[in-house]
């Protein structure tokens, strides 16, 4: 069991407060764990009153689905933003991969909860499953299908399970990057994982 951590002294309350309780439910949930916290020092951290949280949150857990829900949202409208101004496939796979890592890369504890938070239960694991992950495997199975279409990528292979792979390695790096006692840039790993998964390891 993770011991708390003193938390910083508050902040003076910013306008959206919704915002600065997010914010600080991010920091709290990282650096605390999310069963070591409690609503109190996720208010204390944004600089408002414990029931000025309860006027925008009914639950602790509320919070953190609010935390991946905007963030996976985020991403995933980032995303399809870039998306369509590329027509390349592979450029579009590589694109994904670079925004997924920037991402958590510019936010550690956003990386810590999304990588180790969230995956405190397995009942936490099952509802983000089927909330906005699916929607973003979607998005690279798309992308994928695409290619297939164009000729770029095996004609073989099933895009959903494709999906998960590259998902699955870019994940291992966003939790290797928080684990890792050296420091380094989490984004440009994505270039590497890239060139694994479209080239392959075998020498041609």
């Amino acid at each position: 069991m993770r011991s708390v951590r003193y938390l910083p002294a508050a902040r003076p309350p910013v306008a959206d407060k919704r915002e600065a309780i997010l914010r600080a439910a991010t920091q709290v949930f990282a650096r605390n764990g999310y069963f070591n916290s409690k609503v109190a020092d996720i208010a204390h951290v944004a600089g408002v009153a414990d029931g000025t949280v309860y006027l925008y949150f009914k639950s602790k857990e509320e919070i953190l689905h609010s935390i991946f829900d905007r963030n996976a949202g985020e991403i995933i409208a980032e995303g399809r933003k870039l998306l369509g101004v590329l027509t390349d496939a592979r450029e579009k796979l590589r694109r994904i991969a670079t925004l997924h890592l920037e991402r958590l890369g510019a936010d550690r504890d956003l990386a810590v909860v999304f990588q180790v938070e969230l995956r405190g239960s397995t009942k936490f694991m099952e509802e983000f499953s089927a909330a906005g992950l699916a929607e973003y495997l979607h998005l690279i199975r798309e992308v994928f299908e695409e290619g297939q279409r164009a000729g770029m990528f095996r004609t073989d292979l099933n895009a959903k399970v494709v999906a998960k792979v590259l998902f699955g390695a870019l994940d291992e790096m966003a939790t290797n990057w928080i684990l890792s006692k050296r420091r380094y840039k989490l984004a440009p790993m994505a270039d590497q994982v890239l060139d694994i998964f479209l080239n392959g390891v075998s020498v041609r």
